[in-house]
């Protein structure tokens, strides 16, 4: 559960005329989570010899505590490809009023020649990520709208770059950069007030996958996404947030209106208390 910050006590006022000074409080140190590796790597899409895995572990997100019920600012969807991010987003912005912010897809230089040559551009690709999340947040954090993410900045250091390097598709030296990368970026930022996590198996996220057809798509393979579904758990399974789990495999919101209204529920009681 996330830590409240507590608010300085006042200084009590002395009888002298000249007010004594302050002493600063200190603050105590976020916490950092850790998201370990697969020790074992499967073979890459390329008949290429997978790079040795180093155990490099990629810095979790520096939880602060979130904002109180009834100030919720930001509210952010996680789930591995295929999951319904998207097509979530779009249905609690509608519902709630929420400003949505998508996963910058269509405007990525490097997804298509990712998914061609995966050792040569997983490097490029996740930086890219990281830098555009990291502007959204920081836009976020400047607005006044409550808005909701399509994926987050911590899913991308704590799941899929961890992949890349556990299954030689991205080398030590790139994998060790990026990290000290986010571990930057990330103690500039708050973790959102409500994170959205859809569980999904890997035949679900298959047949949406295929539903969608997307081109570049068309190249993955189960084992990545049984792999990516690992991490996720273990991000999950350690994850400090505020959090609310939807198992896509039993709640089909993007079609049954019944699905969709017990999701809005489930949404309105963790923010707000209502149900």
């Amino acid at each position: 559960m996330a830590k409240t910050t507590k608010k300085p006590a006042k200084a009590v006022k002395p009888a002298a005329k000249a007010p004594l000074p302050k002493k600063p409080v200190k603050k105590s140190a976020p916490v950092k989570q850790a998201a370990k590796p697969v020790a074992k790597a499967s073979a890459p899409v390329k008949k290429e010899k997978a790079a040795p895995v180093v155990a490099v572990k990629a810095a979790g997100p520096k939880l602060s505590p979130p904002l109180p019920k009834g100030q919720i600012k930001h509210i952010a969807i996680a789930g591995n490809i295929g999951a319904g991010k998207s097509t979530l987003t779009a249905l609690l912005s509608k519902h709630f009023g929420w400003t949505p912010n998508y996963e910058d897809v269509e405007n990525n230089p490097y997804l298509n020649d990712f998914y061609e040559d995966m050792p040569r551009w997983s490097f490029n690709l996740q930086v890219f990520f990281l830098n555009s999340r990291f502007r959204q947040i920081i836009d976020i954090q400047k607005g006044t709208d409550v808005i909701i993410q399509d994926r987050t900045i911590h899913e991308d250091a704590c799941i899929f770059a961890p992949n890349l390097h556990a299954m030689g598709l991205m080398s030590t030296r790139d994998f060790e950069n990026y990290t000290r990368l986010y571990e930057t970026i990330s103690s500039l930022i708050r973790p959102p007030d409500l994170l959205i996590y859809l569980k999904a198996s890997v035949p679900t996220l298959v047949n949406q996958i295929q539903k969608r057809g997307r081109e570049y798509e068309d190249n993955l393979r189960l084992d990545y996404l049984k792999r990516l579904n690992e991490f996720y758990e273990k991000w999950i399974n350690t994850y400090q947030g505020r959090l609310l789990v939807i198992d896509v495999d039993q709640t089909n919101f993007a079609e049954e209106e019944e699905a969709l209204a017990e999701v809005v529920n489930k949404v309105s009681g963790e923010l707000y208390g209502l149900f």
